[in-house]
């Protein structure tokens, strides 16, 4: 396994993502692009792009806040969150060129290439996806769905899966049913995973940590919406 932090820069920012990639396998093989929590990257990010390399693929976790680390304010933090939610525009750069990197690796596909992400970091990979990047699938796991620049008719070339917790307060039906609505509209070929009980951060054991009733872990979503992720890339791969 080799691991690799690159530092690049978009929107006035110096960003450093974290490469992982298998490489005892000769050959190119698919790009994933692993978007982050919303504090930044951290283990959990950086613990899936190598999993993701252990089965198969090259996995760039790219870096939306600056300088490879967590923020330690949560204030900052939704700060800037609450902004890209606001204007995209921000968010959309700072992905694009993590997307360059990773398309310029030479283990890189750059036919077969996805993006991922967690919490905000969902939200990056679906705008990812509504801006037209090369992208052949988006996957948000408990992922905020809202935009301020929705999908258009014939843009949005990725398949699009939404795994999202029945009980996540961050992700209320009415903020479902207006995704649904955004999709269908553009055309996309989407869809939307519930999990019933299940609240935000399921795919993130230090949840639990946090003290607060709307953020755990859980086993069960964690392993099945992994194991969908899987399928939708047997799917487009």
């Amino acid at each position: 396994m080799k691991t690799e932090d690159i530092e690049y820069h978009a929107d006035g920012a110096r960003l450093i993502g974290y490469l992982a990639v298998d490489d005892a396998k000769a050959g190119q093989r698919p790009g994933i692009i692993v978007a982050h929590e919303g504090f930044g990257l951290n283990d959990h990010a950086k613990d899936i792009a190598r999993r993701l390399a252990e089965a198969g693929y090259i996995a760039f976790a790219l870096d939306y806040h600056g300088d490879g680390k967590p923020l330690t304010d949560m204030g900052e933090a939704m700060k800037r969150i609450t902004a890209w939610m606001g204007d995209p525009t921000g968010i959309r750069l700072r992905a694009h060129a993590a997307l360059e990197v990773l398309m310029r690796q030479p283990e890189t596909d750059t036919k077969r290439i996805a993006a991922i992400g967690y919490c905000f970091g969902g939200t990056t990979a679906f705008e990812m996806a509504r801006s037209g990047e090369p992208i052949v699938a988006a996957v948000g796991f408990h992922s905020g769905l809202g935009t301020a620049s929705p999908a258009q008719p014939g843009k949005v070339q990725a398949k699009v899966l939404a795994q999202i917790g029945a009980a996540d307060p961050m992700v209320p039906a009415e903020q479902r049913a207006a995704f649904e609505k955004e999709m269908t509209e553009a055309g996309v070929d989407w869809r939307m995973t519930l999990f019933g009980g299940v609240v935000h951060s399921f795919t993130n054991p230090a949840a639990d940590t946090l003290g607060r009733p709307e953020l755990a872990y859980n086993k069960s979503a964690d392993e099945r919406s992994w194991r969908a992720m899987l399928d939708l890339f047997g799917e487009v791969f």
